[in-house]
């Protein structure tokens, strides 16, 4: 019972950070709009997460034993998913890469997706209360 409650929080933890971490490369790049040369980047929300899962405690978890070996999150920002650049559609003459439509779309379409993570956190702690009390 405690190991599934574990995972699910694993989860709902993992995926809270990645969507948060999204969430400020989105915002920073609506913010760059206009900043010649600006590169807009996200990241690869599905492999990430799954990555974070893996490294949580999956089966085909990662082991450095080695100095020599190249850390995981090498690459990472702050551990969590790599940022990689946007595909450009319509190329700017300023080099800017950030197209404010499809920023916005996607950081409308993540904020949902982050509130529905909090609505389940509260609902997995609104659980584990109720079978506190029932007791």
């Amino acid at each position: 019972m405690l190991g599934k409650l574990d995972r699910e929080l694993a989860f709902v933890q993992n995926a809270l950070d990645l969507r948060a971490r999204r969430q400020e490369l989105l915002a920073a790049n609506i913010a760059n709009a206009d900043t010649p040369n600006y590169k807009a980047r996200d990241i690869d929300f599905q492999s990430a997460l799954r990555s974070a899962m893996g490294a949580a405690g999956g089966p085909l978890a990662l082991s450095r034993t080695a100095a020599g070996h190249i850390d995981k999150s090498a690459g990472s920002v702050g551990g969590l998913a790599e940022a990689k650049y946007r595909t450009v559609l319509q190329p700017s003459l300023d080099g800017n890469t950030v197209d404010t439509d499809i920023e916005r779309g996607h950081f409308a379409e993540n904020a949902i997706h982050y509130q529905f993570l909090l609505e389940r956190a509260r609902g997995t702690f609104r659980t584990i209360s109720s079978a506190l009390e029932s007791r």
